[in-house]
C-alpha cells in the first residue's frame, strides 16, 4: 500500500502512475512518479499538474492541452474499473460482491458451515450472518487490510479461536449478535484488533467475560451486551477512557457497586433497565461526569442513596420508571440542572418531599403517572415555569382544595391534562379541570361535598331511624343509576367505585326484579314508592 495525499491508494495505483508518466512522456519533462503520485487524491486539478508535471505544454499549447486531457482521463479510469474487477475476481462461492462501501462480500443466508478460504484483498464489508458457522480458527478470515466492518451475526458459533480476528489490522466494528453457544470468551479474543470502536455481543448467553478483555482495544467506543446472563456489570469496563455506550439491557444484574463504573470519563449513554438491580451504592456513578443518558427502568429498586447522582451535571435524560420506589428524596436530583426527561412512573409513590424538583431548571417533561399519589403540594414544583408535560394520570387522586392550585395550573399553562378524581366520591371519576371548589363568606376554599352514593341493607334499629328524605333520596339515585344517568361518575383509575349491585339494592328496598330499565316504567315505580313512603 502507498501513501498518497493523505489517503491509502490500492496496490494497483504505483502501476497506473508509472503508466500515466510512461505514456505522457513524449509531451514533455514529465515529473517523477511519486511527483505524480502526490496528486493522486480525486478529482486531480488539470491546470495545476499539468503546469507543475509537464511544463512543455504551454497555456498557448490547444492542442496538447486536449492531448493531456484525454490521455489523463483514459488512465485514471484504470482505477475504478481494476477495483471492480479485483472485488469480482476473488468473490467467494454462492456469494454477492458489490462496489458498495468500496467492496462489499454478502454472503448471507446461504447456510455456510465455516467461513469461506478467501476473500477479495479489497474488501470493506463483509456479512456472514445467519449462517451455521460452528467454529472460528486462527487467522479465520486471512489478510483484509481494508476490511472496516464485520457481522456474523445468527450463527451458531460456540468457540473463537485466540487469534481468529488476525489478519485483520483496520476492523471499527464486529457483530456477533445472536450467537446463543457463545458461553466463554478467551482473554486474547480481540486483542488483535487495535481499531475496534464498536463490538456487538448481544444475545450470546454470556454469564461473563474476562477482566482484561479489552485492555488492547484503545478505541473500542461503543459496547453491545445486552440480552446476556450477566449477573454484575462486567470489570472489563471499567479503565475504557474511551467508552462513550454501553448496552447492557436485559440481564441479571443485581447490583451497582461503587466501582463498578470506574474511570470511565466519557461514557454518555448507559442502558441498565430490565436487570434485578435492588441496590444502587453510593456515588456509584461519580466518574461518569459526561453521562447524558440513563437507563434505570424496570428494576428492583425500593429506594436510592442521597448521593446517587452527584456529579451527573450533563445528564438529559433519566429513567427511574417501573421500580418499587415509594418515597422521593429532595436530595437525589440536586446536581441535575440539565436534565430535560425525567421518568417516575410505574412506581408506588405516594409522598414527594417538597424542594425534590427545584433545581431541575431544564426540565422539559416529568413522568409521574401510575403512581399512588393521592395529594401533591404546590411547593413541590416550585419553581413551576419550566415543566414543558407533566404526567399525573393513573393516579388515585383526592380532588380537594390541596390540589385546587393544580387545577389552575392545568387551565393557564395547559401543561398537564387528565388528571381523575379517586374521591371524594361526589367528583369521582371526573376530571380535575371539571371540578368546582366552592368559596366560603371568608373566601377560603371549599372541599367539594362528599356523597355516600353506596347502598346497603339497614339493620331494624337503622331502619326506624331512617327519614323518608333518605329513602327516597336513595330510591332516586338507583334509578338514575341503571338509565346512566351516574356512568360519568365511574372512576377510571385503579381504584374501583364503591357501587353495590342492582340486585342487592333492589332487596333493600324491598323492590322486586320487576322493575323495568325505562323510563316510563321506573316513574311509576318512583310514583309508588312515593306514596309508600308518605304513609309511613
Amino acid at each position: 500500500m502507498l501513501q498518497v495525499g493523505g489517503r491509502r491508494c490500492s496496490s494497483s495505483e504505483p502501476r497506473k502512475w508509472s503508466i500515466l508518466a510512461y505514456v505522457l512522456k513524449p509531451f514533455g519533462n514529465v515529473c517523477s512518479v511519486s511527483h505524480i503520485s502526490h496528486r493522486c487524491g480525486l478529482p486531480l486539478l488539470l491546470n495545476t499538474a499539468r503546469r507543475e508535471c509537464f511544463p512543455a505544454l504551454t497555456c498557448h499549447s490547444v492542442k496538447g492541452n486536449v492531448m493531456f486531457a484525454v490521455v489523463l482521463n483514459a488512465v485514471l479510469l484504470i482505477q475504478p474499473i481494476h477495483a471492480a474487477w479485483a472485488c469480482a475476481r476473488a468473490c467467494p462461492a454462492d456469494c454477492v460482491c458489490t462496489q458498495e462501501r468500496s467492496c462489499s462480500v454478502l454472503c448471507d443466508r446461504i447456510g455456510l458451515p465455516e467461513v469461506p478460504g478467501r476473500f477479495p484483498c479489497e474488501a470493506s464489508f463483509i456479512t456472514l450472518d445467519k449462517n451455521s458457522i460452528k467454529f472460528l480458527s486462527e487467522r479465520a478470515f486471512g489478510t483484509l487490510p481494508a476490511l472496516k466492518c464485520l457481522s456474523l451475526k445468527h450463527n451458531n458459533i460456540s468457540f473463537i479461536t485466540p487469534g481468529a480476528f488476525k489478519g485483520l489490522p483496520n476492523l471499527t466494528e464486529l457483530r456477533m449478535a445472536h450467537n446463543e453457544y457463545i458461553r466463554y470468551l478467551h482473554t486474547r479474543t480481540f486483542s488483535a484488533l487495535k481499531r475496534l470502536a464498536k463490538l456487538d455481543l448481544a444475545y450470546c448467553n454470556l454469564f461473563n467475560i474476562p477482566d482484561r478483555i479489552f485492555v488492547e482495544l484503545p478505541f473500542l467506543q461503543e459496547l453491545l451486551l445486552f440480552e446476556n446472563n450477566f449477573r454484575r456489570i462486567p470489570g472489563a469496563i471499567r479503565g475504557m477512557e474511551n467508552l462513550t455506550h454501553v448496552y447492557l439491557e436485559r440481564n441479571r444484574i443485581e447490583a451497582i457497586a461503587y466501582n463498578s463504573l470506574q474511570d470511565l470519563g466519557n461514557l454518555k449513554y448507559l442502558n441498565l433497565q430490565e436487570n434485578k438491580i435492588y441496590v444502587i451504592h453510593d456515588m456509584s456513578f461519580q466518574d461518569c461526569r459526561k453521562m447524558e443518558y440513563l437507563y434505570l427502568n424496570d428494576n428492583l429498586l425500593m429506594e436510592l442513596p442521597e448521593s446517587s447522582f452527584k456529579g451527573l451535571r450533563r445528564l438529559k435524560l433519566l429513567n427511574l420508571g417501573g421500580n418499587l420506589i415509594r418515597n422521593v428524596s429532595n436530595t437525589w436530583f440536586q446536581d441535575l440542572f440539565e436534565l430535560e426527561i425525567l421518568y417516575l412512573d410505574r412506581n408506588r409513590i405516594n409522598y414527594i418531599e417538597e424542594g425534590s424538583f427545584e433545581n431541575l431548571t431544564s426540565l422539559v417533561s416529568l413522568h409521574l403517572n401510575s403512581n399512588n399519589l393521592t395529594s401533591l403540594p404546590f411547593p413541590i414544583f416550585k419553581p413551576v415555569y419550566f415543566i414543558g408535560r407533566l404526567y399525573l394520570f393513573r393516579n388515585p387522586w383526592e380532588c380537594d382544595c390541596k390540589i385546587e392550585w393544580l387545577k389552575k395550573w392545568m387551565l393557564n399553562y395547559k401543561l398537564v391534562r387528565d388528571i381523575p378524581c379517586a374521591s371524594p366520591n361526589s367528583v369521582a371519576g371526573a376530571d380535575l379541570s371539571e371540578v368546582f371548589f366552592d368559596r366560603s363568606a371568608e373566601g377560603s376554599c371549599l372541599d367539594p361535598i362528599e356523597r355516600n352514593l353506596s347502598w346497603f341493607t339497614p339493620t331494624p334499629a337503622e331502619e326506624l331511624h331512617s327519614t323518608m328524605e333518605t329513602r327516597l333520596g336513595s330510591l332516586l339515585s338507583k334509578l338514575l343509576m341503571q338509565e346512566g344517568g351516574l356512568i360519568n361518575l365511574v372512576n377510571t383509575t385503579d381504584t374501583s367505585f364503591n357501587v353495590s349491585t342492582y340486585e342487592d339494592n333492589e332487596a333493600s328496598f324491598g323492590i322486586g326484579n320487576h322493575c323495568v330499565k325505562r323510563g316510563l316504567h321506573c316513574l311509576l315505580v318512583l310514583s309508588v314508592a312515593v306514596w309508600v313512603l308518605c304513609g309511613f
